[in-house]
């Protein structure tokens, strides 16, 4: 397992709120939290969708990104995920980093300060070289797409 420096800046709002950590010795993801006012937690109704604070700013090495992705407890026990997910932090981004959450679930779900929203997963980016071409080579697949491997 490899490591790589995040930095991260604190905002007004989130600087009571403990930095991202991981949950455990092999975690991919580090934890995202909820950085809303206490007195106004979020009631997310089903089917709604609300992009939730963080009160953090990252900043990548190039050749990085960070990816949002959903919490499985959230989405199992609650039906709420990450709209967008996963959703790309670019290494020259600088700004707070939001989370667009949606409830897919049958009830509403409270969303508090400090509650764990998603997670961020770092990785690094390959980019591609583009090269318009007049045909390209055969495959036993071809052009098969949706379903056109078996079910």
């Amino acid at each position: 397992m490899s490591e790589v420096e995040i930095q991260v800046m604190r905002l007004a709002h989130g600087k009571d709120l403990p930095l991202p950590s991981y949950q455990s010795k092999h975690a991919a993801g580090f934890d995202l939290l909820a950085a809303l006012p206490d007195a106004t937690p979020l009631t997310l109704s089903p089917g709604a969708r609300a992009l939730v604070p963080t009160g953090i700013a990252i900043a990548l090495a190039q050749g990085y990104e960070a990816q949002v992705r959903p919490r499985s407890g959230l989405a199992a026990r609650h039906g709420v995920t990450v709209l967008n997910s996963p959703g790309t932090i670019d290494a020259d981004y600088r700004g707070e980093i939001q989370v667009l959450l949606a409830n897919l679930g049958g009830d509403a779900v409270t969303i508090a300060r400090g509650m764990r929203i998603a997670q961020l997963v770092i990785a690094p980016v390959v980019r591609a070289h583009i090269v318009d071409v007049a045909s390209l080579d055969k495959t036993p697949r071809g052009s098969g797409g949706f379903g056109s491997t078996g079910s």
